[in-house]
């Protein structure tokens, strides 16, 4: 349930949402630098409704997590901002096809640093994978704002996986390693804010932004920490390669979204990287679930 509210949230209302202010011309560095501003007091009020302020304390003076947490918060940070960065650029395409890659990213970083071992199948779907990352390539050649390298369909899986992977190596609740990142990058926030007013670039509580845009904008932390504290905690709770199965929703809906309500162009060529991309998450998929099920045999066999 925690996977599902998360990847459904990051599915249609994190793009909806930034789409929108977009429209009225909001600075990607802007928007990131709001959610933190935002959040970061929701989730103090959370901590202490909860008497968690303790575990914060200690995650921010223990150098077995801080050594873990200030790498995550830089990974968030990137992932955060070059997801806005797609959007304003109109390439949420391209963040949809880097979150499909990103469970195969996964596979890779439960079998580096967990002793996942994936099947020869699942190998071959990662390898896929790479082959619609350079389909999607040839079809953005000449494209406006493109070099022909889909570079966001790359890093947002590796900022994203390894910001996954290193919270569920942290000994953290999801709670407070999410408060702590956000404390981190509060005072960067508020510079951030500070700098784009003074250039008269910013949009929040500017004369030319309507009133109920600045409320909207108020809700910037609430849009990002209900599906961070559900993915944090299906992080921590399930395997790596389970939480990968349940990510193909998110990257689904913000196709949808990206060709039906933002007009987004969507050649043959695109088309057809999408194409090999679902390929690969069947392969994976029907060998996971293959896999599952002789496991499930195998330990029925042992206790009869």
């Amino acid at each position: 349930m925690f996977a599902a509210g998360a990847f459904g949230w990051w599915a249609f209302i994190v793009p909806s949402y930034f789409k929108l202010l977009m429209h009225y011309n909001a600075d990607p560095i802007e928007a990131v630098a709001q959610r933190v501003i935002f959040g970061l007091p929701i989730m103090l009020l959370i901590l202490i409704a909860s008497k968690n302020i303790r575990e914060l304390l200690k995650a921010a003076t223990r150098w077995s997590s801080l050594k873990i947490l200030l790498p995550s918060t830089c990974f968030i940070l990137i992932n955060w901002f070059f997801f806005i960065y797609a959007i304003s650029t109109n390439r949420l395409s391209h963040a949809s096809m880097g979150y499909y890659i990103n469970p195969l990213f996964s596979i890779a970083l439960g079998f580096v640093f967990f002793g996942e071992r994936p099947r020869p199948v699942q190998w071959g779907a990662i390898a896929l994978a790479g082959v619609a990352v350079i389909v999607m390539g040839f079809a953005e050649l000449g494209a406006e704002n493109s070099l022909g390298l889909p570079w966001l369909a790359l890093l947002l899986p590796f900022s994203f996986g390894t910001y996954g992977l290193l919270r569920k190596k942290v000994n953290v609740g999801a709670t407070v390693g999410l408060t702590f990142e956000m404390g981190m990058l509060f005072p960067l926030a508020i510079i951030a804010v500070y700098v784009l007013w003074t250039n008269d670039q910013g949009i929040f509580l500017a004369d030319s932004t309507p009133m109920w845009l600045d409320g909207v904008m108020l809700l910037g932390g609430v849009v990002t920490i209900v599906p961070l504290i559900c993915f944090t905690n299906a992080v921590r709770l399930l395997p790596l390669s389970t939480v990968g199965l349940l990510q193909y929703t998110a990257p689904t809906g913000q196709l949808i979204l990206s060709y039906l309500a933002f007009g987004e162009t969507f050649t043959g060529l695109k088309f057809a990287s999408f194409a090999i991309i679902w390929v690969a998450i069947a392969i994976y998929t029907w060998d996971m679930i293959r896999g599952h099920r002789e496991m499930k045999s195998a330990k029925i066999e042992l206790l009869e």
